[in-house]
């Protein structure tokens, strides 16, 4: 599987750790009153999805760089794929993401 980082073009999924679901990147707030019930639902409650899905990616053969790989998970088609930085700003900006075509 050929991965297109945003940065360094097309590069081996070998040079990478899938890390889990993208979703991990919005952490629960440890201050919030249900704290404990949003950060069980946090680590142990997540979907497998069957089609399309934003993953986590960990350049660690490479730039060391964090990336959100949408891919399907039938046919592992690639098909958005954005450094993971960018769309943690993008969401605390609250603008949507933008990032090179997978």
């Amino acid at each position: 599987m050929i991965i297109n980082h945003p940065l360094l073009g097309p590069r081996d999924a070998a040079e990478f750790y899938y890390l889990g679901d993208a979703s991990l990147m919005d952490r629960p707030d440890w201050q919030a009153s249900d704290a404990a019930e949003q950060f069980y639902e946090y680590q142990y409650l997540r979907d497998n999805v069957a089609g399309e899905h934003r993953e986590l990616w960990y350049h660690e053969h490479g730039d060391r760089s964090w990336l959100v790989v949408t891919r399907d998970t039938l046919t592992h088609e690639i098909t958005k794929v954005e450094l993971a930085r960018d769309v943690a700003l993008a969401k605390k900006a609250g603008a949507a993401p933008t990032g090179g075509e997978g």
